[in-house]
């Protein structure tokens, strides 16, 4: 299984296979041309209230690891369409914020690895 991840800001390289967007909200000044989206996974991505409480300073890194591991385990669906995807061939996770370190793709990327 090839997974990995990418800040979906930097271009489209060739080893990128199927490149899915797992953000909710569409990333800022960045056209779907540009962007060289196959699947926007919306439904995947942190819930709206989760990513606002993070962002609010309201809890550590670990707390939101935790609760988006959660929601991941209610979310079935959108997990079984990711992995039917990955079975396909390669797959690059996209995502919008800075930090490549943590972000909710590289959560979601180590559950989708450990969570057969």
């Amino acid at each position: 299984m090839q997974l990995k991840t990418k800040r979906v800001y930097e271009p489209k390289a060739d080893g990128d296979g199927m490149r899915v967007l797992v953000d909710r909200l569409w990333p800022r000044g960045l056209t779907k041309a540009e962007a060289a989206v196959d699947l926007w996974l919306k439904d995947i991505a942190p819930t709206t209230e989760l990513r606002r409480w993070f962002h609010a300073d309201e809890g550590t890194w670990e707390e939101f690891r935790e609760r988006y591991l959660a929601e991941l385990d209610g979310n079935p669906v959108a997990v079984d369409l990711l992995r039917q995807r990955i079975a396909e061939g390669p797959v690059t996770l996209l995502y919008s914020v800075k930090d490549e370190a943590r972000n909710h793709a590289e959560i979601l990327k180590g559950y989708i690895l450990t969570h057969r």
